[in-house]
């Protein structure tokens, strides 16, 4: 038993220590971005996605229609059989703005969005595209940012913004939602790019060149994480996707407990999918994909079992229900892993420009409550995920409820 716990002790402190890098190399990269101008701007076609979504498509298209882009834009909203006002909006702004196309999408299998955005590849032209969630209010320098990155760094397959919380004061999940995207989107997305030269794809606020997505057979139709699978396939091309924190997008974020683990059992399935999927490619194995796929064990599996760990240790400790293998003062372990979580949520912070007492005191209690949902999403997912394969079923894609 001694080895066992030497080995979890390594295995912690490595995980402590790898998270800890990022947050400096994040901090360090975040604080030298600077926006770069070329000279023309190339054409670039902005997809929607759209099912159902009248109750935001509106203020989207609002804020499309103020998108700053010096050179040639087009904007499809891609609606997939919404039976709501979807259509009519978009029909609206069809009417009155000349560079904003509703597009109805014909009905076909699988669901999901990797195959409207396929769909939307087919009736456009331009040398990049950008994909906006239906629910994002871009910035209007947004796509002008990420289009001068992919334009300017080398071997980039496009660029990647930043996803910020619009709802985030809605209530205490959303403000936690919010402080949980500066982490990972803030600053581990800018500490991967520092460190290791490798970004990876949000599924909104990203810029990729067609010539790169036609060559790699286009979006995967069964990938319910078709982000984080693309990004795979981009990397193992010896391709690289640069992040650009300017770059910014205002997306909702689910208001309610359940909404939340709807949207992330969807993630998390689509993650162990990829993870399923990248054990049987040899490519899998080569530098920069290897970094993403501990990139996505670490968030969907190590993180969780690292918190399950703290939980063991944790009782051990207030108890004093040592032995003679639990010599070690194991509440030191949980405390460190609880120091290195709220500094790095600190750190966002300073960098967003987002440092109160509110978010100060949600920032400490994180820890305690909205991590022990992935506890509960890691072994729904699982069940699910399993289940299907068992039983051949294909997973169909979950929509997010807007509000």
């Amino acid at each position: 038993m001694t080895y066992v716990l030497v080995a979890i002790m390594i295995f912690f402190w490595i995980m402590l220590i790898f998270y800890s890098i990022l947050t400096i190399a994040g901090a360090i990269d975040r604080s030298r971005q600077k926006g770069v101008e070329i000279e023309g701007y190339p054409p670039v076609d902005v997809l929607i996605p759209a099912h159902n979504e009248g109750v935001v498509i509106r203020s989207t298209l609002e804020a499309m229609a103020s998108l700053e882009y010096p050179g040639h834009l087009n904007v499809y909203v891609l609606n997939d059989n919404s039976e709501d006002e979807t259509g009519v909006i978009a029909e609206e702004f069809d009417h009155v703005y000349k560079s904003i196309h509703h597009i109805n999408v014909p009905p076909g299998k699988p669901k999901g969005k990797s195959r409207v955005l396929n769909y939307g590849l087919s009736i456009s032209d331009s040398p990049y595209f950008i994909i906006f969630d239906a629910d994002n209010q871009p910035e209007p320098e947004a796509v002008k940012l990420l289009v001068s990155k992919a334009e300017t760094t080398e071997d980039a397959a496009g660029a990647v913004g930043y996803v910020k919380t619009l709802n985030m004061n809605k209530n205490w999940l959303t403000r936690m939602i919010g402080l949980e995207f500066q982490v990972h989107q803030l600053m581990m997305q800018s500490g991967r790019w520092f460190l290791f030269r490798t970004g990876s794809l949000t599924g909104t606020n990203m810029l990729l060149r067609r010539e790169v997505i036609t060559e790699l057979g286009g979006y995967d139709p069964y990938a319910l994480a078709e982000d984080a699978e693309l990004t795979m396939r981009i990397s193992s091309a010896g391709l690289v996707l640069p992040i650009v924190a300017e770059a910014r997008t205002w997306e909702q974020e689910p208001e309610t407990l359940k909404t939340l683990v709807k949207q992330r059992t969807r993630w998390f399935q689509g993650n162990i999918y990829l993870l399923e999927k990248a054990l049987f490619s040899k490519s899998s194995w080569q530098r920069k994909t290897v970094v993403h796929t501990l990139h996505h064990l670490s968030v969907y599996l190590f993180f969780v079992i690292l918190l399950s760990i703290s939980h063991v240790w944790f009782v051990i400790g207030i108890f004093g229900l040592s032995s003679d293998f639990t010599e070690s003062p194991l509440i030191m372990f949980w405390y460190m892993s609880y120091v290195v979580y709220t500094i790095q949520h600190a750190s966002a912070m300073v960098f967003d420009r987002t440092v109160s007492v509110y978010n100060s005191f949600i920032s400490v209690i994180m820890y305690f409550t909205y991590s022990q949902v992935f506890l509960i999403l890691l072994v729904r997912s699982l069940f699910y995920y399993i289940k299907n394969r068992r039983g051949k079923n294909q997973v169909e894609w979950d929509k997010t409820i807007r509000f």
